[in-house]
């Protein structure tokens, strides 16, 4: 390998890693202010998130879709985790027994995907996700975590409830260095933008704002502990719930790997295989998960975004950064400094990261001339889902767990809308899918 190679792999791998790293950090904080997890055991979840997203990424990238795409914490799970949190404690569970019980929900959930996956199930029900599908998909995520990371950026994280005006200036700035040098730079300057834009912004953050770090006492090395939160705890309640997430997980999935393809310029519009296989080792990985007491990992179409804003299409640094932050993992004082970087600064490089996926999303939808049934479909599935978005989650608390799940969820009421819409609702010769 000559200089200019182990040059370039040594950046790409180091962005990609910053990419993984800024990509898996917040969950473990928001899960932990739900659950009131005091810092030692929200450190412990962040390093087994770090090693589940780790060994999650390097099992898809090598045999399951085997595509450059990040399996991070999916938006799915938060949400799961959120409204069992309120429904478990409102039925006398405390927040100990509903970790236990969330286990057990990711672990037979991992098994239904592999089953669907080596079953190939999941090629039967691909021709549903049509262009019109993902392309909602793209979008509704991208309001979705839109607001999360806009807050990020403005400093009301962690208890604050007004703007902080010198880290929202200094994400933002941050956010168009981001922006600027994949627009507008050449060469290694685009290539390198993330990674870039997050320096700058951490260096300068520090200087002007300072570090506050928590301190703890800390081994030099630990291995990610198994079933943390304790054993698992089975309920056959849990079956329908772990069910139905199985089958919206499957929407991710192909979403991202249509996304990533697309990107990467591969114009097949038969993605059977990696559908297959990337269900098989998502259902492996939500075991992991379920074990290591993690949140479940799903591909991210937000890798699309990372992808098309550094032009960064090799697989090979993003193996690296897999094993990287695996490795990493077993470090608690390394896991404390890297994931110091401040909340606003990564929120503000994977904001930049959405503007690609927007423009994925609109080539999606206007894949075929917008005729009047598309625009009623899509139309219908925004207003439903973006305006669940905007609903306090107690207004479901009356509920079951299962239409609370459900129905709370704005990606998955505007995702569903477009898909039964539009099989209830066909014309003749209407056969765009990504499947022919």
């Amino acid at each position: 390998m000559n200089k200019a190679t182990l040059s370039t792999n040594t950046m790409e791998t180091f962005q990609w890693f910053v990419f993984l790293l800024a990509s898996s950090v917040a969950m473990p904080i928001v899960i932990g202010s739900i659950y009131q997890l005091n810092f030692i055991e929200v450190s412990g979840l962040m390093q087994r998130t770090f090693f589940t997203v780790g060994i999650a990424s390097l099992l898809q990238a090598m045999f399951g879709h085997k595509l450059p795409i990040l399996e991070g914490p999916a938006g799915i799970w938060v949400s799961t985790f959120s409204v069992m949190a309120i429904t478990s404690v409102q039925a006398g569970s405390s927040y100990e027994g509903t970790l236990q019980t969330l286990e057990s929900t990711m672990i037979i959930t991992g098994l239904f995907l592999f089953l669907f996956g080596a079953l190939k199930i999941s090629q039967k029900i691909l021709p549903i996700f049509t262009p019109l599908v993902t392309g909602t998909f793209f979008l509704l995520l991208t309001v979705q975590l839109s607001g999360t990371f806009l807050k990020g950026m403005l400093g009301l994280q962690e208890g604050a409830n007004t703007i902080q005006g010198t880290q929202a200036l200094l994400a933002f700035l941050t956010f168009f260095i981001v922006l600027g040098l994949s627009t507008f730079a050449k060469g290694w300057l685009s290539s390198y933008a993330v990674f870039i834009g997050i320096i700058i912004g951490w260096i300068t953050f520090r200087l002007l704002i300072g570090g506050q770090t928590n301190q703890a006492d800390v081994s030099l090395f630990s291995a990610p502990e198994w079933f943390a939160f304790g054993p698992p705890k089975f309920d056959l309640s849990l079956i329908p719930i772990a069910f139905i997430t199985a089958i919206i997980s499957i929407s991710n999935i192909v979403a991202s790997i249509v996304a990533v393809k697309q990107t990467l310029g591969e114009q097949s519009n038969d993605h059977s295989e990696e559908v297959n296989k990337g269900t098989a080792f998502s259902g492996i990985n939500h075991g992991i998960a379920g074990v290591f007491a993690s949140i479940a990992n799903v591909p991210l179409a937000t890798s699309a975004g990372f992808i098309a804003l550094t032009g960064q299409k090799r697989k090979q640094p993003f193996v690296y950064a897999t094993i990287l932050l695996m490795l990493i993992a077993f470090f608690p004082p390394i896991v404390s400094f890297i994931s110091s970087i401040p909340s606003p600064i990564a929120n503000a490089a994977l904001m930049a990261s959405f503007v690609q996926l927007v423009g994925l999303a609109i080539n999606n939808i206007t894949l075929e001339p917008l005729d009047s049934r598309k625009i009623t479909i899509v139309g219908v599935a925004y207003l439903f889902g973006m305006g669940t978005m905007f609903l306090p989650a107690e207004v479901f608390s009356n509920l079951p767990a299962l239409a609370q799940n459900l129905i709370s969820n704005g990606l998955l009421v505007g995702t569903g809308l477009v898909i039964l819409i539009e099989q209830v609702w066909k014309v003749k010769n209407d056969k765009v899918s990504y499947k022919d």
